[in-house]
């Protein structure tokens, strides 16, 4: 395997190249275009001397996934630059400016300055779970939109029906049926007709939500169990773990694992005094579902991760510091739980 990354510019353009030469090179046998509107001219091929190569991308998620996918298709290692890192190769480098040949000799100078950037993976299980979460989420989001409006016309229509319905009763089917019901009779003008039209919107979105749900739940029942079992860890919880993971196995340890989700302290000390701090980096996806099971974690009476959170409270850490430990403590455990739902070879194969 080569030690030396290419990298691949990300404005889409043929400027491959290589980390320690001035002079641009592209593939042999691949036509590569704009990767917002990419048509690659049939599978990805390489020339015998391309055969083992390791390549940078710049993590631009849906603007590099397709080229990460050719190139994974064909064999090849991929590793992801994180945006951030650009700035400071970038600033580093003799020549100024902004195209793609200097783009991507900052992607490979970022890629040889961090040798243990994360793999790209595409993990078909994966990655339909996180589709799937994906669209709930945003459906949730509609939904809410659509209630609050929703709301408003409600509180101009009749304050007295709007109070009666509790804060969180518009996303209930029985509600919405019998509000359908009750609008357009009692309500004959325009404002009560659009009303009427947001809770039939409202109502369509509630059905698909739990139809997704019901979906993800049993897609999670059958790729990790094990993560049901956790206290705290619902279906959406562990849909969301294994998505935003992809494949554990990608992961040195747990230690990276943490450090990926933005659980693992970050050192802050100076002179005698010794802290960390909280770690903003990271996998916010990740890191919010671990947060989830933690805070559900520390109300359940009698599990571990109460007593852990009360033992780190009695030696003198404050509330946000005992849930920085407890979700250090988690992450390792979904780590562990997750390498154990991974099929081994001898499975894959069968």
């Amino acid at each position: 395997m080569s030690d030396r990354p290419r990298s691949y510019g990300e404005d889409g353009e043929e400027h491959l190249r290589w980390s320690s030469r001035p002079h641009s090179t592209t593939l042999k046998g691949s036509t590569f275009a704009d990767p917002r509107g990419v048509n690659f001219s049939g599978p990805l091929t390489l020339a015998p001397e391309q055969q083992e190569l390791e390549w940078a991308v710049e993590d631009c998620r849906h603007v590099s996934l397709r080229l990460e996918r050719a190139l994974l298709a064909a064999g090849q290692r991929v590793r992801r630059v994180p945006p951030k890192l650009m700035a400071g190769a970038r600033s580093s480098a003799r020549q100024f400016g902004k195209s793609d040949p200097i783009d991507a000799t900052a992607i490979a100078r970022a890629a040889l300055r961090e040798p243990d950037l994360p793999l790209a993976e595409h993990d078909p299980e994966s990655r339909e779970l996180k589709l799937l979460v994906d669209h709930r989420e945003h459906l949730v989001t509609e939904r809410t939109a659509m209630i609050c409006r929703l709301r408003w016309h409600l509180h101009e229509l009749d304050p007295e029906l709007e109070r009666s319905i509790p804060s969180r009763g518009l996303d209930k089917p029985t509600r919405l049926t019998a509000l359908a019901a009750q609008l357009p009779g009692a309500h004959p003008g325009l404002v009560g007709k659009l009303a009427a039209e947001l809770v039939g919107d409202i109502l369509a979105r509630t059905t698909r939500i739990r139809a997704l749900e019901r979906e993800i739940a049993h897609r999670v029942a059958g790729l990790a169990p094990q993560l049901l079992e956790l206290p705290g860890c619902g279906p959406l919880s562990a849909a969301k773990l294994i998505a935003e993971t992809a494949r554990p196995g990608r992961f040195r340890s747990e230690a990276c694992f943490a450090m990926h989700a933005g659980t693992a302290p970050i050192p802050a000390s100076s002179g005698r005094t010794d802290r960390h701090r909280l770690a903003r980096g990271g996998n916010r996806q990740l890191n919010a579902a671990l947060h989830r099971i933690a805070l559900t974690q520390t109300r359940l009476p009698g599990s571990l991760g109460r007593a852990y959170y009360e033992k780190r409270r009695a030696r003198g850490d404050n509330h946000n510091e005992a849930m920085r430990a407890l979700k250090r403590r988690l992450a390792r455990v979904v780590f562990n739980l997750l390498l154990q739902s991974q099929p081994t070879p001898a499975t894959a194969a069968a």
